[in-house]
């Protein structure tokens, strides 16, 4: 590193080394370069005027060593040794900047501008001060330096962390910082071929926010004026398997000479992301952002993406799963996936069929689906394949796959290596998942063995290390499964991951049933599972065994955080100190559901052995303490126990491998053997924030709450000879036909409902099969057998948009509207990196020949993007379905008119589905584009309840530029409780 002058600022580079990019495109006829070396601007503690001064940057040759304002070199020799690989064709070097710190507190980002507190439309005056609360005296200045290799550590020393945290804990740490960068883009030589367009920028970030690429102010302030930054998603969680940004040039760069443009960076310190500075025996947080950037050739191909891959193993010549994916990029061009063609070779032993069509957008990457169908055993170390395309402009092509295989011997008692089996998620794409197997088979087929379902910890690459420092051990007698809840991160088991968990138990059990060698291991697709988990897979074991009761024997949590607030309090937000807090508490209610505390009322039935290292440096210990206290206030004999091991750190290896939990496991499962069928406790208490997302516990189950935002609790009790249900917030539930046995003859069933008695008669002996659904009606419950119009409430929070069956359809207003396209890859591109959720990329008028036609799905969830220039957001609203409506192209809520730069985002009914969503993100300027982008519901912890509209000042009061905000209520009426308009 070389400093440039005395300040405050720190950096220190780690060696970072990486390969050659491989997805190097001809542009002329000669590959493209990679970067350059790297200078670093960084907002400190101190004002360096004379930088200020002379700050335009000019862009230079290879060979050159370039001087800054301080005569301090910038560009080492090493830049000359990079570009010799590359002396013709299009090239590119970097050279990069930072700003920070400033407070804000966890996902704060996703509401505040990127830049904040620059504008990017003006130009930067770096003798600015920009006033920090981090900072002595209140404010910050510019530091700079020099790095290499695109890996930036940043740490500002010279504020006093420690006395932040003294008051303010781990919540004082966080911090944003933005980083800025200036590319160039070299044009090829005059050996070259004749360039015919121009190339556009690969660019991953990793562990940065957002990103944007601008004109050069010092070469094109009137473009840089004119310019709304689009910001692109970072892979802030550095996971694998993440495609790279494809960023189209703001400009198009001269062929004459070299073109520079600024690129901007958002650096979020987060405690989950980096974690506590003290574990590294250091007090000062530090900000790690790794990126990367070439150049690629827009072309009308396609290309492989073997990170997407998705293969099952083969045991004994079997594959262990019968899905395939092939991962697959669009160089530019619309395609479609027509058909799936399996060589000659591979034929007699399997056949294959595209699942469905699959249509590709240009630069969108996706999974295509195959369905492997085999009839005989296969021992080859890969299977060939091709994929038949079709472009829009209807030239149609094969794509040579070949797919590499892992064959194993079947499992004995010593000898059982995790495998990778695959299964479809919902009805939209493949996903893998790990199980080990049991050492012993069944020895009795009659008696059900529940598999363990296994919830890894945030950032965990399953598939490449299924058996992780604290994963469970092979069990005797059951499976155990472990889903990657989609990525390494997921959404916290929450959401599509727990979906991800529950579709890996049925899929084992199919493919056990589906091998006669494999038969004396299955287990029943409907078992109850034991669920254990570590860290996040921890905190998502409290989740899933408290949202699904009834589908849980017994729970294993250990180092569980309790939930995201708690983890890492919100007390240094930015939005605070402007934001109404009666609208701050209804944009926070989205939090709600993934409150773990308020949900253990629905575990005092359940046993759980909770464990914590007694000096845990990441989760602290308290979380679990606090866990257990809470479960026992509400039944002070629950079945919980808590472990404690002295001085162990946050993962140890015997966190589960120990006699005691070894104990646990076997005593929940012979338990459950022996278990009288239909024996319903005495009395329990069901809590439940979104009906959808949650299920039964002893078979009851809420389906409709009366003011959706607001928990919803059913306490059914046993006394004075009678059953008594006692309803909170609830306008729906149902109740298994059996729940009065005890208290009534063959034919009738008494129970009360808030002192209301109702006398059910039993006509037939499979009514005790069947739920019955009770109703609030005018105050009055009503009792019914059949409920076919009654579906669990499917609003509550933006997130919910998620939980899309098949494939998310994204609609925008036309395909060639560059600005929407844009966006909707960019969605697409996020939805991939931290879900791999599946998406359709159609215009507005498909989207209505397939309503008109039939053809739109039921079962996919749609988002609309664009103002009233989308026909089909405008004959949506037409509809009048919400309180939101169209008049004279002017959005309204409650008939009142939205100010032209406000930006709405909400939930719709689905056109065709009632258990569907449709998301609308009307926008009227690329601004209000960005600010609804930002808030799109990628991750946990962002306050997006079922509806918001922001104005321009989010970008920097962050929540306190939301002007209104609320959940919807019954059937998607005004919700004036859980409203702020």
């Amino acid at each position: 590193m070389t400093r440039t002058n005395d300040s405050n600022a720190h950096l220190r580079y780690r060696s970072f080394s990486r390969g050659t990019y491989t997805a190097t495109v001809p542009w002329g006829s000669t590959t493209l370069g990679r970067i350059g070396v790297i200078t670093f601007l960084i907002l400190a503690t101190n004002v360096f005027t004379a930088f200020a001064a002379n700050t335009s940057e000019r862009a230079m040759s290879p060979s050159e060593v370039a001087q800054d304002s301080f005569g301090q070199t910038i560009l080492s020799a090493s830049l000359s040794d990079k570009f010799a690989l590359n002396t013709s064709g299009w090239r590119v070097s970097v050279v990069q900047y930072v700003l920070g710190p400033f407070p804000i507190h966890a996902r704060e980002q996703h509401f505040l501008s990127p830049a904040y507190p620059l504008n990017l439309s003006e130009k930067i005056d770096y003798s600015t001060r920009w006033p920090s609360s981090y900072a002595d005296n209140g404010e910050v200045g510019w530091a700079k330096a020099v790095s290499e290799n695109g890996h930036l550590a940043v740490s500002f020393p010279e504020i006093r962390w420690t006395s932040l945290r003294a008051s303010e804990g781990w919540a004082a740490l966080q911090h944003h910082t933005v980083l800025r960068t200036s590319v160039t883009v070299y044009p090829p030589t005059a050996s070259d071929e004749e360039v015919e367009g121009a190339p556009h920028l690969l660019i991953d970030v990793k562990q940065g926010s957002f990103f944007t690429v601008l004109p050069s102010w010092d070469s094109s302030p009137s473009d840089r004026i004119d310019a709304t930054p689009r910001w692109y998603a970072g892979n802030i969680y550095s996971m694998n398997a993440a495609p790279t940004q494809i960023v189209p040039l703001p400009t198009s760069p001269a062929i004459d000479q070299p073109t520079t443009y600024d690129l901007f960076i958002s650096g979020d310190y987060e405690i989950r992301l980096f974690g506590d500075p003290t574990a590294r025996h250091a007090q000062v947080p530090e900000l790690l952002v790794d990126f990367v950037v070439d150049l690629e050739n827009a072309t009308e191909q396609l290309k492989l993406v073997p990170s997407h891959h998705v293969v099952p193993d083969f045991v004994d010549g079997w594959a262990f799963g019968q899905f395939i994916g092939i991962g697959l990029r669009s160089l530019g061009g619309w395609w479609t996936v027509e058909r799936a063609i399996l060589d000659d070779a591979e034929k007699e032993a399997m056949a294959i069929v595209l699942f469905r069509d699959c249509h590709i957008a240009p630069m969108q990457t996706k999974i295509i689906t195959i369905v492997l169908r085999q009839t005989s055993v296969f021992f080859k170390s890969e299977i060939n394949l091709k994929l038949s395309v079709t472009s829009s402009s209807s030239v149609t092509t094969t794509i040579p796959v070949k797919i590499h295989l892992t064959q194993s011997a079947l499992w004995n008692e010593t000898d059982a290596t995790p495998i990778i089996a695959t299964c479809l998620y919902e009805i939209a794409s493949p996903t893998a998942f790990v199980a080990i197997p049991p050492v012993h088979s069944s020895t009795d087929p009659t008696v059900n063995q529940p598999p363990i379902l296994n919830l890894h910890g945030a950032g965990v690459d399953l598939l490449g290390h299924a058996l992780w420092d604290c994963a469970p051990p092979r069990h005797d007698r059951s499976w155990v499964i472990a889903p990657t809840g989609r990525t390494a991160w997921g959404l916290d088991w929450h959401g599509p991951s727990t979906k991800d968990a529950w579709n890996t138990v049925e899929a084992l059990s199919n493919i056990l049933s589906g091998h006669p060698a494999w038969f004396p291991w299955s287990f029943a697709g409907s078992s109850r599972v034991i669920v254990v988990g570590h860290s996040n897979g921890g905190q998502g074991t409290w989740y899933i065994t408290s949202r699904y009761p009834d589908k849980v024997l017994s729970a294993v949590p250990a180092a569980a955080y309790m939930k995201s607030q708690a983890y890492v309090p919100l007390v240094q937000s930015r939005s605070a100190h402007f934001i109404d807090p009666a609208l701050r508490a209804i944009l926070e209610s989205s939090l709600t559901p993934d409150d773990n505390d308020l949900f253990v009322t629905n575990l005092v039935d359940t046993p759980i052995l909770a464990i914590h290292g007694g000096d845990d440096e990441n989760v602290p210990v308290w979380h679990t303490r606090a866990l257990v206290d809470t479960l026992k206030t509400w039944r002070r004999d629950a079945d919980v126990q808590y472990q404690e091991d002295p001085h162990q750190p946050h993962c140890y290896s015997t966190v589960f491998d120990n006699a005691k939990v070894k104990t646990f496991i076997n005593r929940t499962i012979t338990q459950s053997q022996e278990s009288t069928p239909n024996t319903k406790p005495w009395k329990f208490t069901l809590t439940v924030a979104i009906p959808s997302e949650s299920d039964s516990l002893h078979g009851f189950r809420i389906l409709n709450l009366e003011v959706p935002g607001r928990l919803g609790r059913l306490t059914v009790e046993e006394r004075d000879g009678a059953l008594h249900i006692t309803s909170r917030n609830i306008l729906a539930f149902s109740i298994p036909n059996d729940a009065g046995s005890l208290h009534s003859n063959d034919e009738e069933m008494l129970i009360g409902v808030d002192g209301q008695f109702l006398s059910i008669t039993l006509d037939s002996p499979h009514e005790s099969q069947k739920a019955l659904f009770i109703v609030k009606k005018e105050g009055i419950w009503e009792v019914f057998r059949d409920a076919p119009g009654l579906v669990p409430q499917i609003t509550g929070r933006m997130s919910l948009v998620l939980n899309s069956r098949a494939a998310i359809l994204l609609v925008i207003p036309q395909r060639t509207n560059p600005t929407f396209l844009n966006a909707a890859l960019r969605l697409s591109h996020n939805l991939n990196v931290y879900h791999k959720l599946d998406t359709d990329i159609i215009d507005a008028a498909e989207a209505t020949l397939r309503l008109h036609r039939g053809l739109l799905s039921s079962t996919s969830n749609m988002v609309l993007l664009g103002g009233a220039d989308n026909t089909f957001t405008r004959d949506s609203l037409a509809l009048l379905k919400t309180p939101f409506q169209l008049q004279d192209g002017v959005l309204h809520l409650r008939n009142r008119p939205l100010d032209a730069d406000s930006t709405a985002l909400f939930l719709h009914p689905h056109p065709i589905s009632t258990t569907a969503l449709m998301l609308v993100m009307f926008t009227s300027d690329a601004a209000g584009l960005e600010r609804a982008l930002r808030l799109f519901p990628i991750r946990t912890g962002v306050t997006v309840p079922d509806w918001i509209i922001l104005s321009p000042k989010t970008d920097t009061m962050g929540a306190g530029g939301v002007t209104a905000a609320g959940v919807w209520g019954v059937n998607w009426s005004w919700n004036e409780g859980m409203s702020s308009f």
